[in-house]
């Protein structure tokens, strides 16, 4: 993806209040979901334009398998301490194997008379190499937002205000990972350009991961996203935690907990608060003041009825 690219000096995650959000926050942990989970099933989902021929197709076909086998392979040689050229040699014999057998499966199934088309090999073997395609994908997806005053946001991430935005700021280290989506346009990606990135070509390799991990429809515009891309499930935060800001249902006591949580931190957060802007649909974020909640919580209910126990003993 393109390296140029300005980053904000804030990115925001919206999320409700729950043990995973706490998790998340104290243990500074961010988690990378997995495509297929999210809640647009046309996301991060691209369709393959088929403009080669079924030979060329098998080619782009081979060399995803090949890729895919010889990886999952050496991570499993690495895994159990194999290694030597004699390991090597077994996994080259064997992506090379599972590759020709996925091409003679396509052409054993293009030879079905039941396809009523004019190049079913063409077909299936442009099926296989999108299937293929998107298992070379396996990484994960942390979303995040430019603002974090957006009504909608709010409501359909923030627990309709019940919950919290979390402000991140990007080191340099991080850049590289984080990318930009772009709405609108079409979810078609080229068999052309996924061979010329197969063969080393840059800018097709920029284009192909664009199509697949960072292109959404353009009613999602709302969300002005950006996505890091890291490995899937819980990871250690490559991000730095900068500010927390409670929506306007946020309850008093989901404030005080995450505020005292970060009492002792060593590198400060800031909180704030969403606030209505009067007689507008818009919203303000305002600094919180948290020392008269400290001050307040926790509470103990017994002390008010122990203050009125020399009352009652007088009547």
């Amino acid at each position: 993806m393109s390296p140029k690219k300005k980053i904000p000096k804030r990115l925001y995650k919206y999320r409700s209040f729950s043990s995973q959000t706490l998790d998340q926050l104290i243990g500074d942990q961010l988690f990378f979901a997995d495509p297929i989970t999210f809640n647009d099933p046309l996301d991060a989902k691209p369709t393959l334009d088929t403009d080669l021929d079924a030979d060329d197709l098998a080619e782009v076909l081979r060399k995803l398998v090949e890729q895919r086998i010889r990886a999952e392979m050496m991570a499993a040689a690495k895994a159990i301490k194999y290694r030597g050229p004699k390991t090597k040699e077994h996994i080259e014999r064997h992506s090379r194997r599972e590759a020709q057998q996925a091409i003679e499966e396509v052409r054993y199934r293009a030879a079905d008379s039941d396809y009523e088309m004019e190049r079913p090999d063409q077909f299936l073997f442009g099926r296989y190499v999108e299937i293929e395609l998107l298992r070379r994908y396996d990484k994960g997806i942390f979303s995040l937002a430019e603002r974090s005053d957006c009504p909608l946001m709010w409501s359909h991430y923030g627990d309709q205000h019940k919950g919290v935005c979390i402000g991140y700021s990007v080191p340099e280290r991080t850049a590289e990972n984080l990318h930009k989506v772009t709405y609108g346009g079409s979810r078609l990606v080229a068999a052309s350009a996924v061979a010329k990135m197969l063969d080393g070509s840059v800018a097709d390799c920029i284009e192909v991961d664009e199509a697949v991990l960072t292109r959404k429809a353009e009613d999602w515009r709302y969300e002005c996203e950006w996505r890091l891309i890291g490995s899937r499930g819980s990871n250690s935060s490559p991000l730095e935690l900068e500010e927390i800001v409670f929506g306007m249902r946020c309850s008093d006591t989901v404030r005080y907990a995450i505020v005292r949580a970060f009492t002792d931190r060593k590198r400060p957060v800031k909180f704030y608060e969403m606030r209505e802007c009067r007689g507008e649909f818009t919203l303000d974020k305002v600094e919180m003041e948290t020392g008269e909640m400290l001050t307040y919580f926790p509470v103990r209910s017994l002390f008010v009825q122990e203050a009125f126990s020399n009352v009652r003993s007088v009547e």
